[in-house]
């Protein structure tokens, strides 16, 4: 998931059209719609796709993250939608299972270019419905837990030993909480929306539940952990308010000796951090409980509307076809795990893209399912109650179950 508009990251100050110029004697036209602007690589292929005598142009609109859903949905419906459009990737179901994403199972079987067994499970499950491809991976990104290795050698604590259990993590977070100094232990986001459902939904899926299996043993135990991480004020009371961008800052600041969170903070903490730091996998339950992950980002979809699907599709195999270039030249990291990551030089940085493309092995898509943001809520909502001491956690998945039981019917 990555937080564009909460992370600043991207410029969201409006929606534009840009018209990208092709051949002159250009016998189709088509349009995408992507968040990106030109430091990122959708304008930036777009433009060099539409610059290709290849008898296509491309119009590329800007469009602000909050507007996805609803302006592309205004759109198809009314026979306006474009031809390519990049979704997040938990949104992509919705579209799928209304008929309006083309599916393009049969071409990319007969694609030189795209082998779906070369992306990571987790974001070719988010781009399938119904054992069909509607769409394809666009970029991918997930959440390790980042921790300051000179705190950790302060308290007494191996900084080459991190947290690998959910015990071992409470027990660290004790250890390095120094309220003297104003230092929490640890920093996340609970914050009630999808970044909340972000970072919690790993910990469910690891104790054996899901989204479909909220009130399991085991993620009542999860919840009940992040109860205790906040009764005992091992976390900042407003990581309930705040999202992963502002509890990280807590961590550069030294305001925190470990944070959950992903690989797009990592040139920001090369820049703030002024200590050592790394990265490890998030912990497990137990030793040997099966790993998992969040999975973010956005994947590209062709539109059923569009009149010009194969030149559309000419269009996703190019992009498919730079995704080597995607970190190099946009710090974004490929949904692909036959794609090398080129060593950058800083010691720091390889060895976190090291543990973030491991993690990624384990990364789990948020549902798909076509009603997610009404599941997601119904987790939000269960952590916001359950962390604000309105209702035992047992008392609020069993709610948010029910919720989802609902939905699922």
């Amino acid at each position: 998931m990555k937080f564009k508009s909460l992370a600043g990251s991207v410029a969201l100050s409006g929606v534009s059209v840009l018209a990208l110029a092709g051949a002159a004697e250009a016998q189709t036209t088509i349009t995408i719609w992507s968040l990106d602007d030109e430091n990122q690589p959708a304008l930036n292929l777009a433009q060099e796709f539409s610059d290709m005598d290849n008898g296509i142009t491309v119009e590329y609109r800007e469009i602000q993250f909050d507007d996805v859903v609803s302006e592309s949905m205004r759109a198809f419906a009314t026979g306006q939608a474009p031809d390519i459009i990049a979704v997040d990737n938990p949104e992509h179901a919705l579209f799928a299972s209304r008929g309006a994403f083309l599916d393009i199972t049969d071409m990319v079987a007969e694609s030189d270019v795209i082998d779906p067994d070369n992306y990571f499970p987790g974001p070719l499950a988010s781009v399938t419905w119904d054992g069909k491809l509607y769409g394809l991976p666009k970029a991918t990104n997930t959440i390790a837990l980042y921790y300051n290795k000179d705190m950790f050698e302060a308290a007494g604590l191996d900084p080459e030993d991190p947290p690998a259990t959910w015990d071992e993590l409470v027990e660290a977070a004790r250890t390095l909480t120094d309220p003297d100094n104003n230092v929490y232990g640890l920093a996340f986001s609970a914050k009630a929306s999808e970044e909340g459902t972000f970072q919690f939904l790993p910990w469910a899926q690891m104790a054996g539940g899901g989204y479909d299996n909220l009130n399991a043993p085991g993620v009542v135990e999860a919840l009940e952990i992040w109860e205790t991480i906040l009764d005992e004020r091992l976390a900042s009371p407003d990581s309930l308010t705040r999202g992963q961008w502002d509890s990280t800052g807590t961590f550069n600041s030294g305001n925190a000796a470990m944070a959950i969170s992903g690989p797009w903070e990592i040139n920001r903490m090369l820049e703030e951090a002024q200590f050592d730091w790394g990265v490890t996998l998030l912990p497990v339950p137990e030793e040997g409980a099966e790993r998992s992950s969040a999975m973010g980002d956005f994947n590209w979809a062709i539109f059923s509307t569009t009149e010009h699907p194969e030149e559309a599709f000419q269009a996703i195999e190019y992009f498919a076809s730079q995704d080597d270039r995607l970190f190099p030249e946009f710090g974004q990291l490929p949904a692909r795990s036959d794609i090398e990551i080129p060593e950058t030089g800083e010691p720091l940085k390889d060895a976190a893209l090291e543990v973030f493309l491991e993690q990624l092995q384990y990364a789990k898509p948020r549902g798909p399912h076509p009603e997610w943001p009404q599941i997601s809520r119904a987790i939000q909502d269960a952590i916001q109650a359950t962390l604000t001491g309105q209702m035992t956690a047992q008392a609020a998945l069993d709610q948010a179950q029910a919720t989802v039981d609902g939905v699922l019917e």
